[in-house]
C-alpha cells in the first residue's frame, strides 16, 4: 500500500512538474495573446486562461518533454528560457495588433477623422483605429484564432527544445523581419486613405490658385471626412481579410521563412 501510494505521489509531482514548465512558456503568450491580453482584461482572468492553456498543451507537448531534468532541478534556467520564447511567440502575436492600430491611427490622420472624433478609450488611438481593433479581434476569435495559437505553441517544442534558448542572432534577425513587416502591413491597410489624402490636398491647391477668395477649407473638411467614413465603409471588410490572413500565415508559419 505504501509502496503504491509512493507511485502515486511521484507520479502526481512529476505530472505537475511538466505543468509548470508549460506553464512558463504559456504565459507569456497569454499576456501579450490579442484579446486575451489587453489591458482591460483581469490579471486573474489572464492567470486562469494560462492555466487551461496549459492544461489543454501538456498532453500534446508531453512527447517533447520526455527529457525533462527531475523534479525542481534547474527551474531558474528554465524559467529564462521558457520564458523567453514564450515572449518570442507573444510579441509576434502582438505585433499584427499593432499594425491594425498603427494602420488605424494612419488613416485617420491622413483624412483629418483623428481631430474630428479624437480619442476613444484609455489608449490613445483614433476611432478608426478602434473600430479596427474590434472589429479584427472578433473576426480572430470567430475564427478559432486561440486553437491555432494552442497547435503553435504545442509545435514550437520540436523547434526549441525545454531548457535551450533560442540563437541570438537567428532571434533578432527574426525580430526585426516581424517588426519591418507590420509597419509594411499597416502601410498597406492605409495606403487607399492615404492615396485620398494625396489627391484631396492637390485639388484644394489647384481650386486654391484658381479662386484665392474661397475659403477652400470649409468645402474640404466636410468632403474629405464623408470620403473617408464611405471609403472605410466599403474596404474595412478587405482590410480585415488581409490582416487575418497575415495573422493566420504567421500563426502555421511563425518561424520559418517567408
Amino acid at each position: 500500500m505504501k509502496g503504491a501510494l509512493a507511485e502515486v505521489m511521484a507520479l502526481s509531482r512529476e505530472v505537475l512538474w511538466m505543468h509548470l514548465i508549460v506553464f512558463l512558456r504559456v504565459g507569456p503568450v497569454i499576456s501579450l495573446f490579442p484579446g486575451f491580453g489587453e489591458q482591460t482584461v483581469s490579471v486573474r482572468i489572464k492567470l486562469g486562461l494560462a492555466i487551461m492553456f496549459t492544461i489543454i498543451i501538456t498532453p500534446a507537448a508531453a512527447p517533447a518533454l520526455g527529457g525533462l531534468p527531475p523534479f525542481g532541478t534547474q527551474f531558474y534556467w528554465l524559467a529564462i528560457t521558457e520564458a523567453a520564447i514564450g515572449l518570442m511567440i507573444g510579441i509576434g502575436l502582438r505585433l499584427f495588433l499593432l499594425a491594425l492600430q498603427t494602420a488605424g491611427s494612419i488613416a485617420a490622420q491622413a483624412t483629418s477623422l483623428a481631430q474630428v472624433f479624437g480619442n476613444a478609450g484609455a489608449t490613445p488611438l483614433p476611432a478608426m483605429g478602434h473600430l479596427l481593433v474590434v472589429g479584427g479581434l472578433a473576426l480572430a476569435m470567430m475564427l478559432d484564432l486561440h486553437v491555432h495559437v494552442a497547435a503553435m505553441v504545442i509545435a514550437t517544442y520540436g523547434l526549441f527544445p525545454v531548457g535551450a534558448l533560442p540563437d541570438p542572432s537567428a532571434a533578432s534577425q527574426w525580430g526585426l523581419r516581424q517588426v519591418a513587416d507590420a509597419f509594411a502591413l499597416a502601410f498597406a491597410l492605409a495606403a487607399p486613405f492615404l492615396i485620398v489624402s494625396v489627391l484631396y490636398n492637390l485639388t484644394l491647391g489647384i481650386i486654391n490658385r484658381a479662386m484665392p477668395q474661397m475659403m477652400v477649407i470649409f468645402v474640404g473638411a466636410p468632403v474629405i471626412v464623408g470620403g473617408a467614413l464611405f471609403l472605410l465603409f466599403l474596404l474595412a471588410p478587405t482590410m480585415l481579410s488581409i490582416w487575418m490572413n497575415a495573422l493566420q500565415g504567421f500563426v502555421n508559419n511563425p518561424f520559418g521563412a517567408r
